[in-house]
């Protein structure tokens, strides 16, 4: 790749936890230049200083935050801006750079869900940019790879639709499961919620201890029913259980679902294979193989495993995924590898 021009790359909102494994995973990309880093509290302030751990790689001494303006950035060159900001604030971003030139890639939730009075629903406020729903590309690599390396806007999913949405999709398509029989709890560390202050997010306050939250309904529910009606062509609706666990980054779903027309494990592995085997972040782990985190954790990879249970007759799938890399900023450089022409694994191989 040494051969190719980078990619001059923005990321806004870099002083979060995805936008600074943005950072991390960019300044070891071939195909990138990183030319702009935004954020108004970190704004004069380097990489190097806001984040110790990039001091001496690449540009991180002498490439400093500034405050996100539409002409600042583009001033810099950047052709591909990234979006790690809240939802509503995003939204305000891209249409601007869209008309500056830019492709964005959106992490926030702000083009993930189609139809703009769900996300008023679900996010409590009326869409702040309807006119771009219906260019924007729900960004799984793994299920839209042409649509995603042709769009100007690339929605990238949230970490909890993640897990869920992959194990699901296949067996909701080849009709091996009752679309109405799905249930799912899943568990994630506290940097799913953001680099902010919260006591509920204190150390002493999630330590030694595990909680539901968003009960009965989680904003993701929104973006994961909209995928999963898309594969079963008819409305899905499910449970969705999130929990709060004591560790940094990771997440484990559980997924149940009634087996439909005689289903077995092996109509499952058959339907996963056929979905995934050459996608190169799923690793399909087989029947009655639990993945475990600690083996995703800081990689861009998903592993997925299942069971039937005979006693019920429902399939249990589960999946293993770092929140906030397959989950958020791997995700996204994914997708940006492929509306780049590079190799889909381009940055992302480290382990």
């Amino acid at each position: 790749m040494s051969d190719v021009n980078p990619t001059k790359v923005a990321i806004l909102g870099a002083s979060g936890y995805s936008g600074a494994e943005l950072v991390r995973i960019l300044l070891g990309h071939e195909g990138v230049e990183l030319v702009c880093v935004t954020s108004r509290s970190e704004s004069g302030r380097s990489l190097a200083d806001v984040f110790p751990r990039f001091r001496g790689v690449g540009l991180a001494e002498t490439l400093s935050f500034i405050t996100p303006d539409i002409e600042a950035i583009k001033s810099t060159g950047a052709e591909v801006a990234f979006l790690a900001l809240p939802h509503g604030v995003a939204a305000g971003f891209a249409g601007s750079l869209l008309d500056a030139g830019l492709k964005v890639i959106d992490l926030s939730a702000d083009f993930r869900i189609s139809d703009a009075k769900v996300y008023e629903d679900f996010y409590g406020q009326a869409h702040p940019a309807p006119q771009l729903l219906d260019e924007a590309v729900y960004g799984l690599p793994e299920i839209r790879p042409e649509q995603i390396a042709a769009a100007r806007l690339v929605a990238s999913p949230g970490c909890y639709p993640t897990s869920v949405i992959l194990p699901l999709l296949p067996l909701l398509a080849d009709g091996l499961i009752d679309p109405e029989s799905i249930q799912v709890v899943s568990m994630s560390g506290t940097s799913g919620a953001g680099r902010k202050a919260d006591a509920s997010l204190l150390f002493a306050e999630c330590n030694e201890s595990l909680r539901a939250y968003s009960v009965p309904r989680h904003r993701h529910l929104s973006e994961i029913e909209q995928e999963l009606s898309i594969a079963a062509t008819r409305k899905v609706i499910i449970s969705f259980t999130p929990i709060l666990t004591p560790v940094t980054s990771g997440i484990c779903t559980t997924i149940y679902a009634s087996s439909s027309g005689g289903a077995g494990a092996g109509d499952v592995g058959s339907s996963l294979v056929r979905a995934y085997g050459d996608s190169p972040f799923v690793r399909l782990l087989g029947e009655n193989s639990p993945p475990d985190t600690k083996n995703v954790t800081h990689t861009n990879f998903i592993d997925i495993g299942w069971a039937h249970d005979c006693r019920t007759g429902r399939f249990v799938l589960m999946s293993a995924e770092d929140n906030l890399v397959k989950g958020a900023s791997g995700q996204a450089v994914q997708s940006f590898n492929l509306m780049s022409g590079l190799p889909e694994t381009s940055g992302l191989t480290g382990l």
